[in-house]
């Protein structure tokens, strides 16, 4: 079932990049909504995948904005979304 998720740290097209890239393999296609904030994506995904997403987001610094995280947690969080979004940049 499609759903939609509120995403924290994406700022801009090399983030949208990185999520469609790296959740496509598990989730399909990713829409990324860059007009709104927090970001939304949307995908394809059953009930009993959220938790996988939740860790693929977090894994790459794009936690889900529901999640409560420490102030270390989301220092890290937005240091790996730096990266991400490198990456994304490089590989559009």
């Amino acid at each position: 079932m499609k759903q939609t998720f509120e995403v924290e740290n994406v700022k801009c097209g090399g983030c949208a990049n990185t999520l469609k890239t790296k959740l496509k393999d598990t989730f399909g296609n990713v829409d990324v909504d860059l007009e709104v904030s927090p970001r939304k994506i949307t995908l394809e995904i059953e009930d009993n995948q959220i938790e996988e997403l939740k860790v693929q987001l977090r894994s790459l610094g794009y936690p889900l904005s529901s999640e409560e995280l420490s102030p270390l947690q989301n220092v890290g969080a937005k240091a790996k979304s730096f990266v991400s979004c490198a990456i994304g940049k490089m590989d559009s």
